[in-house]
């Protein structure tokens, strides 16, 4: 395992992310601007009040569901190769990295409701590291099947303890 070094990794997730880390940015960004535009329609006295709030919480959601989803998407990369596995991910604080196929325990894949919608998958590699595990989130739900099974396959026959 000399040869693995740490380097970016090859393959961006599904354009289709874009939409999904969106949507799941509006589910943390919009609540509190739709209740102060809710205030701001049933208290009159207070209308000055709640457009500043709103405007005040609005404009900092939107900035961040139009930012973080592409800064994400430029970010985020994956590959698998017979010896580990690469990925790089995060938007403010960015992470690479590269783990083993000796030191693989499981893989498994998950689908969220968001990511349904979008035909998307995530595939979290569990390590024997304290650094925890390794996720791919973003990826096509065929191709995220394809590299959990590609995974497995190649952890079964490397030689090595992952315990």
């Amino acid at each position: 395992m000399a040869g693995l070094t740490l380097r970016p990794p090859r393959n961006r997730v599904e354009r289709r992310a874009i939409g999904w880390w969106t949507a799941q940015s509006s589910l943390f960004a919009l609540p509190v601007p739709i209740v102060f535009a809710i205030l701001f329609l049933c208290i009159p006295p207070a209308r000055t009040w709640f457009a500043w709030c709103l405007v005040g919480t609005l404009v900092p959601g939107l900035v961040y569901m139009a930012v973080m989803p592409v800064w994400r998407y430029r970010v985020h990369r994956w590959e698998t190769t017979d010896e580990a596995v690469y990925a790089s991910s995060g938007w403010l604080w960015q992470r690479w990295r590269v783990v083993p196929l000796s030191r693989v325990q499981t893989v498994d894949s998950l689908r969220g409701p968001v990511q349904q919608l979008f035909g998307l998958s995530g595939i979290t590699v569990t390590t024997a590291s304290t650094a925890g595990a390794v996720k791919i989130k973003g990826l096509d739900h065929r191709v995220a099947a394809d590299v959990v099974q590609h995974l497995t396959r190649c952890t079964q026959a490397t030689p090595g303890d992952a315990a």
